[in-house]
């Protein structure tokens, strides 16, 4: 999705006028200047991190300014949040904690950060480390993100290139038209495209000029003209089907979710070789028993059931292959998931970069990224189509033949300056200063942290969204010049944009209905329904269970306790204090913000009932860390995540996670069954002077 914006409906105030700073000096004004014109070139900010990486310079408060981020939080901006307004600086403000609805970003997609005491790359942390876990959910994670931010905008791109093509908007095709084949006329080609980027990297009105905005879901990628969405309704601008949304970004996401879903659905019913067109009635009965299934077991089982039946043998002894090409298949996952994550990173910076977000810095990243296209610019105007080609093939023919030599430089750069390669990375060059999404959060978070009014969660609604076409402005839908948007009318926009039930349902051809269709009958419902009973009374039982097991004092069932609560309207919602279970027991983890340093402490005491009741001495806590103490924070599950899947399917409830805190000195705390887990973690990642680094 877009770059975040969760410092809330900006109010406008006005700033009193600073006081009059003594004149600089000379020597000062040309330190500044130096200083300046370093920040504007695609140089690292910071070469300790490869020059020196055994230097530890930690920080115990987000006054110390270790990085960009957390001196942009401190920092006192003109331009304003929410979060920035005055208040009682004792007083943690609610902005919305218990709010049903709050237009706000999506929480951090972080399991796993650890405080990292050396100099950050491009002086930014949360950075992924290189030996970044991997996890099932991660994967899944990491490609919903590159769903949302990668391939939702190439699907834009695609569309605006078939809007130029098709010459329906024929004045704004013609001028492209005409100014290309005068350009390729006089061998100007690449100089026309050199400025054409420029302008749109440095001059950002000129993208809604050349490029006029549409809905994405509105334009039919094969003509360029209008095209009912996919979901059978405009009922949203930025998502690929246009399905309605609650809240901005909401129907992006359950795409990202549903586009995961998608592929994994093929793959499985690919493996159990699924064949409807030539199948007949479903038959069979429930022979399971009144065990837990296991759901990856159901799907090996089901694929290993389908080479039986072709006369296969898929038996560890007869199959020497499967072992090996799952364990190879395994251990690929990692980097893939890292090389996924890295081309995400790199994308949203480059959009960060051309549209950045207060309090990030608002012009100085796209002039850097526009000024790297004027050398190209400069040599185009000297440099013909042969000297060209001619410099091309020698690159082809060198990088062919001459591994010796590459082999050898190499070597000789590895020797006498260890992970050089570090400091040519987009992070510390051309894209040095410039956010990530989730940096960019953090620094958010951070901001809400330093004036004590931390930012609200994301929005919880539970009601599905209206099938109605939603509103169209000027922002969103408009043509360049005298054209009509997409060469529409009023009446065919209105008659793409309402809402036709049938719509979503339709696919390429019957044998993809064949294939899609789960031909669930009767017999199958009831199957279904058995076998979810039967489920359901095993997890009922083994919750029994776990508390007779965790009053024996089992660590894990103590763990387990209270992870599928049942559903509370009265559930306290922070920002303060948020119900949690320690070892079992049930309480409150609270952060406490009164004292000259900030600490996370729970107590088991049933007072807790208001926003600042949290400050108080008689609460008696089991234990308390100061926030600048924290070394790692972990998400942990309640269950292990077969057994959540379980549970959720049989239960229909939501499972509450916990969170597992480390100071520095290694001592381990685990919180669980705490139904606002991420919000915590954001709070507490974003408070002190740490410099995390994402595992």
């Amino acid at each position: 999705m877009a770059a975040p914006n969760i410092m809330g409906d900006r109010m406008p105030e006005r700033v009193p006028e600073r006081e009059l700073e003594p004149e600089q000096t000379f020597g000062e004004q040309v330190n500044d200047a130096v200083d300046a014109v370093k920040e504007f070139l695609p140089i690292p900010a910071d070469t300790k991190p490869v020059t020196d990486p055994y230097n530890h310079d930690v920080s115990n408060s987000m006054a110390e300014e270790p990085t960009l981020s957390h001196a942009l939080a401190v920092d006192d901006h003109e331009e304003k949040g929410r979060a920035q307004l005055d208040h009682e600086e004792e007083d943690v403000v609610d902005l919305g904690w218990n709010e049903k609805k709050e237009r706000i970003a999506a929480p951090l997609q972080l399991y796993h950060v650890k405080e990292s005491p050396k100099a950050v790359p491009g002086n930014l942390d949360l950075n992924v480390t290189d030996e970044e876990e991997f996890s099932p959910d991660k994967l899944r994670a990491q490609i919903e993100r590159l769903y949302t931010e990668v391939i939702i905008n190439l699907i834009s791109v695609v569309k605006h290139i078939a809007r130029l093509r098709s010459w329906r908007e024929t004045r704004r095709t013609a001028a492209f038209c005409a100014v290309y084949f005068v350009a390729w006329l006089f061998d100007f080609v690449v100089p026309l495209l050199s400025v054409t980027v420029i302008t749109l990297l440095a001059y950002p009105p000129a993208r809604g000029v050349l490029f006029p905005p549409a809905p994405i879901a509105l334009v039919d990628a094969s003509t360029g003209g209008v095209q009912k969405p996919k979901a059978g309704v405009l009922g949203s601008h930025g998502s690929a089907t246009g399905a309605p949304e609650n809240h901005k970004g909401e129907a992006v996401e359950q795409e990202a979710s549903n586009f995961f879903n998608g592929i994994t659905a093929i793959i499985l019913t690919s493996a159990t070789g699924k064949h409807p067109q030539g199948e007949g009635d479903e038959t069979g009965e429930n022979d399971r028993d009144g065990n837990v299934p296991d759901p990856t077991a159901v799907a090996i089982g089901a694929a290993d059931a389908k080479d039986i039946a072709a006369g296969g043998k898929p038996s560890p002894g007869h199959d020497k292959t499967k072992k090996p090409v799952e364990s190879a298949m395994w251990s690929k996952m990692r980097p893939l998931m890292k090389i996924v994550g890295d081309i995400t990173d790199t994308w949203e910076r480059f959009a960060n970069a051309l549209s950045p977000t207060p309090p990030f810095p608002q012009h100085i990243y796209r002039m850097r990224v526009a000024s790297l296209i004027i050398p190209l610019l400069i040599t185009s105007l000297f440099v013909t189509s042969y000297m060209f080609i001619k410099g091309v093939t020698f690159g082809v023919g060198f990088g062919f033949f001459g591994d010796p030599i590459i082999t050898r430089g190499v070597k000789l750069l590895n020797r006498e300056f260890p992970h050089w390669e570090k400091l040519l990375e987009l992070r510390n060059t051309v894209l040095k200063g410039v956010p990530t999404n989730a940096q960019l959060t953090l620094t958010l978070l951070r901001i809400g942290e330093a004036n004590k009014a931390p930012l609200p969660p994301p929005p919880r609604v539970g009601e599905a969204p209206p099938d109605r076409a939603v509103g169209v402005t000027d922002s969103e839908l408009r043509a360049t010049g005298a054209d009509y948007p997409l060469n529409a009318t009023e009446a065919e926009l209105d008659e793409a944009m309402s809402h036709d039930p049938t719509t979503a349902h339709e696919t390429a051809g019957d044998d993809i209905d064949a294939a899609k269709d789960p031909k669930h009958g009767k017999k199958g419902r009831k199957m279904i329904n058995m076998i979810k009973a039967t489920t359901k009374s095993a997890v009922k039982t083994a919750m029994g269970a776990d508390k007779v097991r965790a009053k024996a004092g089992s660590s894990h069932a103590q763990h387990r306790l209270g992870a599928a609560p049942k559903p509370t309207p009265d559930l306290l919602s922070g920002p303060v204090d948020f119900q949690a279970r320690y070892k079992g027991h049930k309480g409150h983890v609270y952060i406490s913000t009164k004292a000259t340093i900030p600490a996370v402490a729970f107590s088991t005491e049933t007072t807790i009932e208001k926003i600042g009741s949290a400050d108080r001495e008689d609460l008696h806590p089991r234990w308390s860390i100061p926030v600048a103490d924290l070394r790692e924070l972990k998400k942990i599950g309640g269950y292990g995540w077969k057994y959540r899947m379980l549970v959720g399917w049989s239960l229909g409830r939501e499972i509450a996670d916990g969170i597992e805190l480390t100071d520095r000195l290694g001592q381990t705390y685990k919180l669980t069954a705490l139904p606002l887990r991420d919000e915590l973690f954001n709070r507490l990642i974003a408070m002190g002077g740490q410099k995390w680094e994402a595992w």
